[in-house]
């Protein structure tokens, strides 16, 4: 198996250009200057394996681009104490770009085992000691080079944004006397720091990238977008009467005000823009194939009307083969009328220039980029406080790192015994929601904008090697007395947006809270 390369950014999100119509909080002074101030702390409780779930710090002390690859460096403590072996149950270590949205994993061997510090055992764990720091390495893909910080996740801390990133030739040398294989008894410790051989990646190594994926969605219309490829939904019971192909008067309005928007997102120079219908489950599959392209054409002439003939258009119908909800469970009605649906799906074309928003575009396309948000070790006052039987739900503000809004809430089991909660992805708002965006044991998190109607769902991290998962921290058993920081990463509102509302799944809705810049 060979090294992987991530797609080079986007130059336009490398300038800091906005891509779609909207707003965007750039100044003329250019970006808030980069400081290198490692380490960058962050502490907090994370959830193990065997539910012995303990208080961690975890540092990174540098961010290093070779010409080959990006080193994290790191510490880990355990200021408490640590007993037994344990896992840490957060998700991958994860580098992302906010402003473009790109995704970068660690590299890993055949056996998934992952380069830089090496286990002693061969197996994945280390050894751990009270009051000993252990100090780590782990390669990454190469960052594109106009990428000056990322937001790390995967500590099991939350977000750790604006990480600097720090160019150097070669990497540093590995330990010269590593202890680590020296001290795995735990009567055996060391005097004050464990460290381990390096294995930096050769050519067996492989790396998951990818890019951050994120859906908005309204009673007309949704939106995703998933690096520089962007599909507008339109939902066929508000287009299209029923088992007819002929536009309403309305939806002859959703389809102009559509056009108003890929006239402002897609260049004239031979894009070709697909629209593809989509039916449900129901009837035989030729005749939903039949009907599907019959109300694609019909959007396609449309189009085809509002913008000319400087783009190129192609035709599809897909019938019941691609539903975006499940169907034949509690919310049926619901999911049928999702997989409902005709698409735009195009290329996101750069621009040297920002884009003035567009008032005839829809609402939903609009997209705000704003620089990445800088680094905080801690997650601001508690905002909201809401309880479900013995577990405690505090709300943080909302705080936006480039194309992105993180939701940061905490969760304390105030009982006796473990808990474990249903996060609510079967909640009334979610009913025939796409099942890719409501997975997770956060998928039934969103943000509603009371005065649009406006809903995002959380973003998923979409994957080359054709896997995903959700832009989140899952939620897994509560111990007693214990609280747990946890996130959600969603596409940012436009900048005039001061606060949304935050639908908590089994917490209800938790309206106004502030959006931090």
């Amino acid at each position: 198996m060979a090294r992987t390369t991530p797609t080079p950014a986007m130059a336009l999100l490398a300038t800091g250009s906005l891509l779609l119509s909207g707003c965007s909080l750039f100044d003329d002074d250019g970006p808030p200057e980069v400081k290198e101030e490692f380490p960058y702390t962050r502490e907090g409780r994370i959830f193990q394996d065997t539910g012995n779930d303990e208080e961690m710090r975890f540092s990174v002390t540098a961010l290093e681009r070779t010409p080959d690859h990006t080193v994290l460096h790191y510490e880990v403590e355990y200021p408490d104490g640590f007993e037994g072996a344990n896992r840490n149950l957060s998700m991958p270590h994860t580098l992302v770009d906010p402003m473009t949205g790109q995704v970068f994993r660690e590299y890993v061997d055949s056996d998934g085992l992952k380069y830089g510090s090496v286990s002693p055992n061969n197996d994945g764990l280390y050894p751990v000691h009270d009051g000993t720091t252990n100090e780590y390495r782990r390669y990454f893909p190469p960052i594109p080079k106009d990428v000056e910080q990322v937001t790390f996740v995967g500590s099991g801390l939350g977000a750790m944004t604006g990480i600097p990133i720090q160019d150097v030739d070669e990497d540093r040398p590995g330990p010269e006397n590593p202890n680590g294989p020296d001290h795995l008894s735990p009567d055996n410790p060391p005097d004050d720091t464990l460290t381990f051989e390096n294995r930096p990646p050769d050519d067996d190594a492989e790396a998951d990238t990818g890019w951050v994926e994120s859906f908005v969605d309204s009673d007309i219309a949704s939106i995703t977008r998933d690096g520089d490829r962007e599909t507008i939904s339109l939902h066929s019971d508000v287009m299209f009467e029923f088992d007819e192909s002929d536009l309403t008067d309305e939806a002859e309005d959703v389809v102009r005000q559509a056009a108003g928007t890929l006239a402002s997102n897609v260049s004239e120079d031979g894009s070709e823009i697909t629209v593809i219908g989509h039916t449900d489950g129901k009837g035989s599959d030729a005749y939903n194939q039949n009907l599907s392209e019959e109300r694609a054409q019909t959007v396609r002439d449309l189009l085809l009307e509002e913008l000319g003939d400087d783009y190129s258009y192609e035709v599809e119908g897909r019938g019941s083969t691609e539903p975006v909800a499940v169907e034949g469970g509690p919310d049926d009605e619901e999911a049928r009328a999702r997989n409902r649906r005709v698409e735009f799906s195009y290329d996101i074309q750069a621009s040297g220039e920002q884009e003035e928003e567009d008032e005839d575009g829809l609402g939903v396309a609009q997209r705000t980029v704003t620089w990445p948000a800088p680094f905080t070790d801690d997650n601001g006052s508690v905002v909201a406080t809401e309880e479900k039987g013995d577990v405690k739900l505090e709300v943080y503000p909302l705080r936006r790192d480039g194309a992105y809004v993180i939701s940061t809430v905490a969760l304390t089991n105030e009982s006796d015994e473990p808990t474990v909660l249903d996060m609510g992805a079967d909640r009334e708002e979610q009913a025939g929601g796409p099942e890719q965006f409501s997975s997770g044991s956060l998928g039934g998190f969103q943000l509603l904008d009371p005065e649009t109607d406006l809903v995002r769902y959380v973003a998923q991290m979409t994957l080359e090697n054709g896997g995903s998962s959700g832009f989140a921290e899952e939620v897994h058993e509560l111990q007693p007395d214990n609280t747990y920081d946890l996130v959600a990463v969603f596409a940012a509102p436009p900048v005039d947006t001061e606060e949304l509302t935050l639908r908590a799944g089994p917490f209800g809705e938790i309206e106004e809270v502030p959006i931090e810049e």
